[in-house]
């Protein structure tokens, strides 16, 4: 029997040393607006939408696998809810959101936020109305669901210790870049006026590509070749994944609502559709506009 690895203890713990360390602050400025009440909500709201996506997710990979590997399979994906967060606080948000690095627009100085250095309660010109904490929190539930979507094309077919590395390396040298590009003001994909209000391309292309290059490297499978007939494991959890998922999706509608809003100049940033700029007008009826309070 084999033993137990101890790396992943040891580099738990070097992470929550670091952790400890003092660091400096953030060069980007605080947003000086006030915070919003409403925007907050809801941002809150539609983290908790998204993040339900993933244990949804799990429930409609692990019912369409054999039944030996229903387990497995969904902690595939629950996992990535403890790894990639660790990821994220440590130096994923501030390769994704921090200072664009030699203005090329490709990734963040991972010195910005590191270990959510500066990220706190207070509005910051990436979350004009909300807490940047907030900002950052719902964009974590992007980045964690996105290399969970990659274990259905390898579903049963690699190790568990193997996808926990591609997990990291994944989020690290893909996704986060990615991210920059997109969703970041000084993006290259964001300079061009790409606009990407709910992840189609920082997290379903990049996912879908990482599938594809993952099944054509893996190859057939041998039950394929042979063809037999392959049995899920338990329809229920399919289905029961699937309304998960769809409950789920409305989190990421919210940014459809901001662009009814949207004024000429305005730029909507990321699925939250937040805007640079400050805050936006407000509509008491259809034809009225009135302005924010002070």
């Amino acid at each position: 029997m084999n033993r137990a690895t101890p790396v992943p203890f040891i580099l738990l713990a070097i992470f929550a040393v670091v952790a400890l360390l003092p660091f400096g602050d953030p060069s980007m400025a605080p947003g000086k607006v006030k915070i919003d009440p409403g925007d907050t909500a809801w941002m809150l709201t539609a983290s908790a939408l998204v993040l339900l996506m993933t244990p949804g997710l799990s429930f409609f990979y692990g019912g369409m696998v054999s039944f030996k590997n229903v387990v497995s399979t969904m902690l595939q994906s629950v996992i990535a809810l403890g790894v990639i967060s660790l990821v994220w606080v440590g130096v994923g948000f501030s390769l994704a959101f921090g200072d664009d690095v030699g203005g090329f627009g490709l990734v963040g100085d991972p010195r910005t936020f590191l270990m959510f250095n500066g990220v706190g309660v207070e509005t910051h010109e990436l979350a004009p109305s909300i807490p940047l904490l907030v900002f950052a929190m719902f964009q974590l539930k992007f980045a964690i669901i996105t290399p969970a979507l990659i274990t259905g094309s390898f579903a049963e077919r690699v190790r568990f210790s193997s996808y926990l590395l591609f997990m990291v390396l994944f989020s690290l040298l893909i996704y986060c870049p990615l991210a920059h590009m997109t969703w970041h003001p000084k993006g290259l994909f964001f300079g061009w006026g790409v606009k990407d209000f709910a992840g189609g391309t920082v997290v379903h292309m990049s996912a879908g590509f990482a599938a594809l290059a993952g099944a054509m490297i893996l190859g057939r499978r041998k039950s394929h070749i042979q063809k037999v007939a392959h049995a899920p494991a338990n329809i229920p959890f399919v289905l029961l994944g699937t309304g998960m998922l769809w409950f789920g999706w409305f989190g990421r509608g919210h940014a459809r609502l901001d662009l009814l809003r949207l004024d000429e100049g305005d730029q909507a940033l990321g699925p939250g559709g937040l805007h640079r700029g400050g805050r936006r007008p407000r509509r008491d009826h259809p034809g009225r506009r009135v302005r924010d309070r002070a």
